[in-house]
């Protein structure tokens, strides 16, 4: 059994007990979130995908930490212009553990 659910603006293949990073939430370390958007839920012999979600079925996850991405650096260089720049972003991310997929 496994789900696709959109956590913020990005979709993640899940699975009971796998762990994924996601974007920053708002959820204390050891709490609980309830990932309600889920765009695809398949167990051994059906599938229903949602339109847009798939009513009835929740995604549990426990977040086990808070934590910034490795640096991107964005540049940019014109030659003979004597101009560039150069910027580094970190993205704050959320480790998350799937506890269950609830159905109904």
């Amino acid at each position: 059994m496994y789900a696709i659910v959109e956590v913020g603006a990005k979709q993640y293949s899940v699975k009971k007990d796998d762990f994924i990073a996601v974007e920053k939430q708002d959820v204390a370390v050891g709490g609980e979130i309830v990932l309600d958007k889920v765009i695809l839920f398949s167990t051994d012999k059906k599938i229903e995908i949602g339109q847009p979600f798939v009513k009835g079925v929740n995604v549990k996850a426990e977040v086990l930490g808070q934590f910034r991405d490795e640096k991107k650096i964005s540049f940019k260089y014109r030659r003979r212009k004597a101009s560039h720049w150069k910027k580094g972003h970190r993205q704050q991310l959320t480790k998350l553990k799937i506890m269950e997929i609830t159905v109904g």
